[in-house]
């Protein structure tokens, strides 16, 4: 599945890897059990200067960073434009914790829950 294929695909909590999209943003994460490898947040169309955000939420409440403010990389796929900020994890989080990306200038903020 290619990077852009795994952030399209709707909520789909399963071992530390999956995807969810709310409107142009999507979140993506790849791992094995309940350790992330990575996490992806992309948004639909070209906006050179946009930042992202990952943060996990626990019990409806943001719990801490786990991917601080980044500048995006302009890319396109297929004819489709996109702005996509990647970040290197390597940590294991708890069953249901939620991991979740947020660009500056958007409301939305899709979550993946990892589950065991």
């Amino acid at each position: 599945m290619t990077a852009v294929a795994l952030l399209l695909v709707g909520t789909a909590p399963a071992y530390a890897s999956g995807g969810a999209d709310k409107g142009p943003v999507s979140v993506g994460v790849i791992g094995e059990g309940l350790k992330v490898k990575e996490v992806r947040a992309l948004l639909k169309g070209w906006y050179p200067g946009a930042r992202a955000e990952v943060f996990v939420m626990r019990g409806g409440k943001r719990v801490r960073t786990v991917g601080p403010w980044k500048a995006t990389e302009s890319l396109e796929v297929g004819g489709h434009k996109f702005e996509r900020a990647t970040w290197q994890v390597g940590k294991s989080f708890r069953h249901g914790d939620r991991i979740c990306s947020s660009f500056g200038h958007r409301g939305e903020r899709p979550c993946v829950t990892i589950q065991r």
